[in-house]
């Protein structure tokens, strides 16, 4: 099979392997498949991701991996056909706790509750069995513990294309407010009783009245964005 040259067919190649692959593909495997550098892998999944901006689906990018994803505004369309709860959220307590992790990461759990100021072990535990995090390394210094990084999911639940899109929050004010008067050790009882839809990263960059909605890997898994936090909705 020749190499392919032509950026157009790459192009081609990349979206349609991405359209059947069952999660994310590295660049190179990508590369190796196409018979093509990296960085022509690279350049082609960047015009893919502008030129599928006006379309029903996404390319989405994090460290050296791409997935198609549904459009994140037909999330209500793809919902309604796959029969998805859409009452399904992070609550509060989890998701201060994963944007920590999605600012700061890679970062160990000790630094997230150092910034929260409260024990994240069940947090955590929950971000892990959702598969919205995972172990990307382990830091230097005593007892060598786990480096935490986002997953794919992660973009796809905030309906984002690639990690960097996150709105700037320098030193994660927002994320350490809305822990600062929380309990100092969190359990599986208040997570539960706090269960309610609150403000994502993505909404954070919003108009208000707007929210981002979920979006849809192509092997039919949706995660839901979380919808904006009511006036009246109970604290930590």
């Amino acid at each position: 099979m020749p190499p392919v040259t032509d950026r157009d067919q790459l192009k081609r190649v990349i979206e349609s392997i991405l359209f059947v692959a069952d999660g994310p593909v590295e660049v190179r495997t990508l590369a190796r498949l196409a018979e093509a550098t990296a960085q022509d892998i690279e350049a082609a999944l960047e015009e893919l991701g502008e030129e599928s901006r006006t379309r029903g689906v996404r390319i989405q990018r994090t460290g050296q991996s791409a997935q198609m994803a549904s459009a994140p505004e037909t999330a209500p369309f793809v919902q309604n056909y796959l029969g998805i709860d859409e009452n399904q959220r992070l609550s509060p307590t989890v998701l201060v706790t994963l944007t920590v992790i999605a600012y700061k990461q890679p970062v160990t759990k000790g630094e997230v509750e150092k910034i929260l100021r409260k024990n994240c072990d069940y947090s955590v535990m929950m971000l892990k069995m959702r598969e919205l995090i995972t172990e990307v390394g382990r830091a230097e210094g005593p007892g060598r513990p786990y480096l935490y990084g986002t997953t794919f999911k992660v973009l796809e639940h905030f309906g984002l294309e690639k990690p960097e899109d996150l709105p700037p929050l320098p030193e994660l004010e927002v994320a350490a407010a809305a822990a600062a008067d929380a309990p100092g050790v969190e359990t599986r009882a208040e997570d539960e009783a706090g269960e309610v839809a609150v403000e994502s990263p993505a909404e954070q960059a919003e108009p208000p009245g707007e929210a981002p909605e979920a979006s849809t890997s192509t092997n039919g898994t949706l995660h839901e964005a979380p919808e904006p936090e009511s006036a009246d909705a109970p604290g930590e």
